[in-house]
């Protein structure tokens, strides 16, 4: 029997071993080798922290080293010396009240004092006046004909919505909910303790699908303004539905985000997200959802790349030598990077720059392809395979080397799924999506959000079209 390459006998010993002893030891290395594999595949799944996978910081254990900061040498707060941002008063004309306070009597003789001071010291205090909601009773009348005895029933208003409960009472309660994660049973104690209005769990309910309805268009008209735009980030994170497994994904661009919510995490919600075809740029991680993409529309982010090396990194041995030189260069590349965000670099002088350096990550990925550990190996050979995705930023301006907006976009789903613990339907589910797509595109352009749902659930109610969510022409941000 053969003896295998790794069994420390030398061949003389070998050959003196009988045959049936032969055959236990190669099946024991074997076996041994097998389980030495699997134990340091679950010791990594053990020791995974958010600086060398995907895991949220918030599911780091108490041991987790804290990321090290370089140190400005600066004490915290305040610098001496520096501008002062104090709160700003208002004109004079904007102010609701206005009491002069004036001295009668002279401090030193106690003189009378008249006249005015052309310049008093100012000081505002802004307050919420008592506030209750108002109460508004339409009195539909039948009236009976003189002259044949008919009834006729008067017109329902224009514009009077058949709930008891008005648009901006409406646009309240989807804020509450969609923006600020409030539950049910506290949008209801909200509205009772700050308002006076008493409402049913229920009816926060269908006030929150009625809001839904009034969004549908809108949003429908973001997700094209999405696909067509030149740069897009997508990304996903889990849900729940009915009490199943679900995702939320979301596409985003500088000034709109959309989202959806569905039971699949495969490649067939991308393309509803982008459409068959896609346009522009897409950054995304490289989760095998998006490996239908051409690479040349492709920007692999590279924080993941950054926390894959750092695995590289704790693995040890060959693997810790090849991570360490790839999260060097991976450094280098984001200190560029920041100075040609801030000016202080230009993308020619940039570009320049990486020529050379796209050349040694090339080289020692091709390293790590070839590295005995079989992990390390097929890491670096997945990151070669999408290889022109990881340049793509460097000549396309618009385009990010990270997929950080989409992160952060879904850090708002993430807080409410855990608050919540996601949705019970699919009317639920599609609130979510539609409420999310207001809120986080109305936030990006600097738009009021109670603003927006109000005229919305206004429109709804004349049944008029909402107002758009697209951002104004004249900020020059039609797509390429």
């Amino acid at each position: 029997m053969e003896k295998p390459a790794t069994l420390p006998l030398t061949d003389a010993d070998w050959q003196q071993t009988p045959i049936a002893a032969q055959a236990l030891i190669v099946t024991l290395w074997n076996e041994m080798q097998q389980l030495r594999t699997e134990v340091a595949w679950l010791r990594e799944q053990v020791q995974q922290t958010s600086h060398n996978s995907s895991r949220p910081p918030s599911s780091d254990p108490p041991s987790t080293p804290s990321r090290k900061r370089r140190g400005s040498g600066r004490s915290a707060g305040g610098q001496p010396g520096h501008k002062g941002r104090g709160r700003r008063l208002l004109p004079v004309e904007q102010v609701d009240h206005v009491f002069p306070i004036k001295p009668c009597a002279c401090s030193f003789c106690g003189g009378v004092l008249e006249g005015e001071d052309p310049h008093p010291e100012r000081h505002q205090v802004t307050e919420l006046p008592p506030v209750r909601a108002q109460v508004s009773e339409y009195q539909l009348h039948t009236l009976r004909c003189p002259h044949c005895q008919s009834l006729t029933e008067a017109d329902w208003p224009e514009g009077v919505p058949h709930s008891a409960f008005g648009p901006r009472v409406q646009a309240l309660v989807s804020l509450l909910s969609g923006a600020y994660r409030l539950s049910k049973r506290q949008i209801q104690a909200l509205l009772s303790d700050g308002f006076g209005i008493e409402m049913a769990v229920g009816t926060v309910s269908q006030l929150e699908q009625t809001t839904s309805q009034a969004l549908a268009d809108p949003v429908d008209a973001a997700l094209t303004y999405v696909r067509e735009q030149k740069a897009k980030n997508v990304d996903e994170t889990g849900w729940r539905q009915q009490r199943r497994r679900a995702w939320l994904w979301t596409a985003v661009t500088p000034f709109v985000s959309v989202f959806t919510i569905h039971f699949s995490r495969g490649s067939k919600v991308v393309r509803q997200l982008l459409g068959d075809t896609p346009h522009g740029i897409v950054g995304s991680d490289r989760y095998s959802a998006y490996s239908f993409l051409p690479v040349s529309q492709r920007q692999v982010c590279w924080a993941h790349l950054r926390r894959d090396f750092q695995k590289l990194i704790d693995r040890g041995g060959e693997s810790a030598q090849i991570g360490a030189i790839l999260s060097a260069l991976t450094d280098q590349m984001f200190a560029w990077w920041h100075r040609v965000r801030d000016g202080t670099l230009q993308r020619r002088s940039f570009q320049t720059y990486m020529v050379d350096h796209k050349a040694k990550m090339h080289l020692y990925l091709w390293m790590g392809s070839q590295c005995g550990h079989a992990q390390t190996a097929r890491t670096c050979q997945e990151i070669l395979s999408v290889e022109p995705a990881l340049w793509t930023f460097v000549g396309k301006e618009g385009v990010e080397p990270t997929n950080n907006a989409a992160e952060r976009a879904l850090r708002h789903g993430v807080l409410w799924r855990k608050s919540s613990f996601g949705t019970h339907s699919e009317a639920g589910s599609r609130f979510v999506e539609r409420v999310m797509s207001v809120v986080t595109t109305l936030r990006q352009q600097e738009r009021d959000v109670l603003t927006y749902l109000t005229l919305a659930c206004q429109a709804a109610c004349r049944g008029q079209p909402a107002p758009s969510l697209l951002p104004i022409p004249t900020h020059g941000l039609s797509s390429e």
